[in-house]
């Protein structure tokens, strides 16, 4: 038994001295080869939000691979790319990228990535291709196997690599448009009113079918009532006039507010197209107002009588068909408290009478009046003003005008007592 124990035991012994020595693999040689391409479109319009798509690939090759070299296995090989980091930039083209560079780790060979990168094509880009370089930075492991000292012990050298690759987009042709005026006269805060727009196409399309719409610009106080004026053909060069209605909020302010414009027409290849927006600046004026400017109307105690009014319009556009009203108070009361006017341009004055009356009691001073004006604006719209004051003075009777009145008591009196005594003096004759 004992024989057989030892028997076994020179058998495994046997078997693990012919058993092969484990070995790594180990390269010679060989990088990265980056390369680089763009994906999907590579042709946009001035002024248009683009997303370009890059496709990084990287195909390098390994020289010579050793195996059974040693006991210890690199950790990398030389033709993966390693911490790649990937940045595009304008490269004078008229385009402004928005994404910062991107970190995209590591890219083994063969191994292929993609990275994207917002834009915007400015909108004045002419027509034309453009290089856009993309820059690649990485490092990889370049030792070779004649600096390692032992197959025990591997010491990792890498090399840092930034290769910048020139990528191309187009600008293709396109109606582009720029406004040259915007005229709104009568545009005031709260009001209706037009915006005439002179547009003039600077890009390098003859568009045909075309219509031009404005927008309302996020919260803008100018909002479009007619939004589309079809112009027909609108070749490259070309200048259109457009009128549009707009209303402007009651809220604004007496400055100027954007408006967006655009074009939508039909290009060479057939296709509905719709051109970048342009932004222009619509002016508005202060809400019409108007000013008593004659001073206070002067009633007498007790007495009725007719006051007049003068008024001016202190804004900037004409009222048209305009009426006053006058709204009196107690100890003053008029039957008559409307007034025509007329139309009133910017800084002009105007007068209404009003028949009113002062109580006989009505304490003497200024009694402030509220008034205001009703007209219509350059669309005919029914308007009204804000509420203002009018100055009326209460002034006692005259002193003159009691000892008259007094005086007149007297005589009357004294003309009956004495048509009473005549009378009895008749009277007692005839007895």
């Amino acid at each position: 038994m004992k024989y057989h124990f030892t028997l076994a035991l020179l058998i495994l012994a046997a078997v693990f001295c012919i058993t092969p020595a484990l070995g790594a693999d180990k390269y010679l040689g060989g990088a990265p080869e980056i390369s680089a391409y763009l994906s999907g479109v590579n042709e946009f319009s001035p002024g248009q939000d683009a997303t370009i798509t890059v496709v990084i690939q990287n195909s390098g090759t390994s020289a010579v691979v050793f195996t059974n070299q040693g006991t210890l296995t690199p950790a990398d090989v030389p033709t993966t790319a390693k911490l790649v980091t990937v940045g595009l930039s304008s490269g004078g083209a008229p385009i402004n990228i928005t994404t910062d560079p991107q970190k995209l780790g590591d890219i083994p060979s063969p191994g292929i990535t993609t990275a994207s990168f917002s834009a915007k094509i400015t909108s004045d880009a002419t027509l034309g291709e453009y290089a856009l370089p993309l820059t690649i930075q990485y490092k990889y492991l370049s030792n070779s196997l004649a600096n390692q000292p032992t197959s025990e012990t591997l010491q990792y050298q890498y090399t840092p690599v930034s290769v910048t690759i020139p990528l191309t987009i187009k600008i293709k042709p396109v109606v582009q448009i720029e406004v040259l005026k915007a005229d709104a006269p009568d545009l005031v805060v709260g009001m209706e009113g037009y915006v005439n727009l002179t547009i003039k196409n600077i890009g390098y399309e003859d568009g045909t079918q075309a219509t031009v719409t404005i927008l309302r610009n996020g919260n803008s106080a100018v909002i479009p009532t007619d939004e589309n004026v079809f112009i027909g053909d609108f070749p490259r060069d070309g200048i259109v006039t457009c009128l549009y209605k707009v209303a402007v909020s009651g809220d604004a302010q007496q400055q100027t507010y954007p408006i967006d414009v655009e074009v939508t027409y039909t290009n060479a290849e057939g296709n509905t197209v719709t051109s970048a927006i342009d932004t222009v600046g619509v002016p508005v004026e202060n809400k019409l107002g108007f000013i008593v400017t004659s001073p206070p109307a002067v009633i007498t105690q007790g007495a009725n009588g007719v006051i007049s009014v003068e008024y001016q319009n202190t804004g900037t556009v004409t009222a048209y068909h305009a009426q006053a009203r006058l709204s009196a108070v107690d100890p003053l009361s008029s039957s008559d408290t409307l007034a025509y006017l007329g139309d009133i341009p910017p800084g002009g004055n105007v007068t209404a009478q009003y028949a009113i009356s002062a109580a006989s009691g009505a304490a003497p001073g200024t009694y402030a009046l509220d008034t205001e004006i009703r007209y219509r604006d350059a669309l005919d719209n029914s308007q009204i003003s804000d509420t203002f004051k009018a100055d009326v003075q209460v002034v006692p009777r005259p002193a003159t005008s009691a000892l008259v009145q007094l005086i007149a008591i007297v005589a009357v009196v004294a003309v009956i007592l004495g048509a009473a005594g005549y009378y009895v003096f008749v009277m007692r004759k005839k007895k």
